[in-house]
């Protein structure tokens, strides 16, 4: 299993009338930590990129339990819990200066080869990356 932290301080245009981050940003945050994750891997989506593999969306599910609001200090946690194979599954939970949980949800990716535009396993370097995480 691999967990990651990243914090992201909620800036003024991304929240509402009511002072609560609109509700569309958090696939924003979503991403913004998981590329962040994928990096402290040792290796980025512009790598797989170059190798020819991209990692499109399939499906996003969230749940909003907490309002966030301007200004707050969020913490996205993000968690693979299943070696990514063609598919690679995310989760995330989001959570306030107070700890207190607001919101949780998941991803889930597929590789794609590039040129054939049809899915792909992971490419072997970025397994071998992960192979830690799941041994």
């Amino acid at each position: 299993m691999f967990v990651h932290e990243q914090k992201i301080r909620v800036r003024y245009a991304e929240t509402d009338q009511m002072g609560y981050v609109y509700y569309g940003n958090y696939a924003a945050y979503y991403e913004v930590a998981r590329t962040e994750m994928l990096r402290q891997t040792g290796f980025s989506y512009k790598e797989l990129e170059e190798l020819g593999v991209m990692m499109p969306v399939l499906e996003m599910n969230i749940k909003y339990i907490q309002p966030a609001k301007y200004d707050e200090l969020l913490t996205i946690k993000v968690i693979i819990k299943e070696k990514p194979a063609v598919r690679i599954k995310f989760e995330y939970e989001v959570y306030n200066e107070a700890s207190e949980l607001i919101n949780t949800g998941t991803t889930q990716l597929v590789f794609v080869d590039m040129q054939k535009n049809r899915p792909c396993k992971a490419p072997s370097v970025f397994m071998k990356q992960m192979e830690p995480y799941f041994s």
